[in-house]
């Protein structure tokens, strides 16, 4: 392998990272967005903290998102129920392991050494074993102080929300990934007022999905928004 072919594979992989990195991150965004438009009383909340800790004069800070635990909870709970990539990168086992329960299965099985292994974070995330009956409605409360998954994290220690993976193959960037989300999504629902266009109820939006090696909206999402904060801010 010469300079020229070792080059060509580092841009290559930059090229991966990058583009991996900033579809997600908007795909995730796109998600949440659409999940708060389909549920009012969330966007209610989420505004409500929005101007208590931040206020109308100004745009959301990096700063601002740990006094914004609402929020955060959003943002876990649509990880939960749309994570950009539906299934892991593969794994094997390295030792035997028996008895091993899968969602909507009757029966267990035993996985030998050195079997492949795929973890399906879609499946999990709506598994109601793991979340109750309610697993396929989009309750952020959940995530909140006092809710029944209020510890829970996306750093990989908790296995039944693994939106950027764990282990030493987790998402490199994940820490960067979800301030962006976070981030993002404050100063969209801090910024504007949303209305779905043509007088659509909050109820009709659809929340298809388009499976692939990422899982997006089979439709893209549309919504109308109305600047609610001083108009030079909109101008920085």
């Amino acid at each position: 392998m010469d300079c020229c072919d070792i080059q060509i594979n580092d841009a290559w992989r930059l090229q991966e990272l990058i583009t991996g990195s900033t579809d997600t991150t908007s795909v995730s965004v796109e998600w949440a967005m659409s999940e708060v438009l389909r549920n009012p009383s969330v966007l209610a909340r989420a505004t409500d903290e929005l101007d208590r800790v931040v206020g109308r004069r100004r745009l959301v800070a990096e700063g601002d998102i740990p006094n914004l635990p609402y929020l955060d909870a959003v943002v876990k709970e649509s990880m939960r129920l749309h994570p950009v990539v539906p299934l892991l990168v593969p794994r094997v086992s390295r030792e035997d392991a028996f008895s091993v329960s899968v969602a909507g299965a009757a029966a267990s099985y035993d996985i030998p050494a050195g079997t492949r292994v795929l973890v399906n974070v879609w499946a999990i995330g709506r598994d109601p074993a793991v979340w109750g009956d309610d697993a396929e409605e989009f309750r952020p409360e959940r995530f909140a102080a006092g809710g029944e998954r209020g510890g829970v994290d996306v750093k990989g220690q908790d296995f039944e929300l693994l939106p950027f993976g764990s282990g030493r193959r987790m998402c490199p960037g994940f820490g960067l990934g979800l301030k962006m989300v976070q981030l993002t999504l404050a100063n969209l629902l801090h910024g504007f007022a949303w209305r779905l266009p043509g007088g659509a109820a909050a109820e009709e939006l659809s929340m298809e999905e388009k499976f692939g090696i990422s899982v997006s909206r089979l439709v893209q999402l549309k919504a109308i928004p109305e600047p609610k904060l001083p108009a030079h801010l909109y101008d920085e």
